[in-house]
């Protein structure tokens, strides 16, 4: 198995912060989003995130972690049962793999009228086996389909992300 560095610490962060930026200019007139993380490492970019739109979002941001089993998500909830109706959710995850886990992570939010939902991630793969598009991507990379990406992440920060063939 081999690894391959394809994205550094500091150029992770440079790319959230891009990102940050878009999410500004795509809801600029909004009042209130919400970051949606998905458990563990979209939730560690959804801090992320908040930590840069604080200081450029003129509006309320809010922070909801999303839990479910990545291999089997049938059962999912969130750390917060608030009314999403009206509003602007972001979900967010490190990596869109096949668009399941993204797409399984929408159905709490279903149940309400959201204004809009959107997606995000650091690393984007190029194959879907989902209909799931991110709207806000960090990284899109084309990958053979026997190739992982793993985000590798301490103490709440992202320490980069590595290529692994098998």
């Amino acid at each position: 198995m081999a690894s391959h560095l394809i994205l550094s610490k500091e150029i992770a962060y440079r790319k959230l912060q891009r990102m940050a930026y878009e999410i500004v200019e795509q809801n600029i007139n909004e009042k209130e989003i919400i970051l949606a993380g998905i458990k563990e490492n979209g939730s560690i970019i959804a801090h992320i995130l908040f930590s840069f739109l604080k200081d450029i979002f003129k509006g309320e941001i809010r922070h909801v972690g999303i839990k479910l089993d990545k291999k089997n998500p049938k059962n999912i909830s969130l750390s917060e049962q608030i009314n999403f109706d009206n509003k602007i959710i972001i979900v967010t995850d490190d990596v869109a793999n096949s668009g399941k886990t993204l797409l399984y992570a929408l159905k709490p939010f279903l149940e309400f009228y959201p204004k809009k939902i959107q997606t995000l991630v650091l690393v984007e793969r190029s194959y879907k086996e989902f209909p799931v598009s991110p709207d806000y991507v960090g990284l899109s990379l084309s990958t053979a389909f026997t190739e992982k990406i793993i985000v590798e992440t301490s103490n709440n920060e992202v320490e980069g992300a590595s290529l692994i063939t098998e």
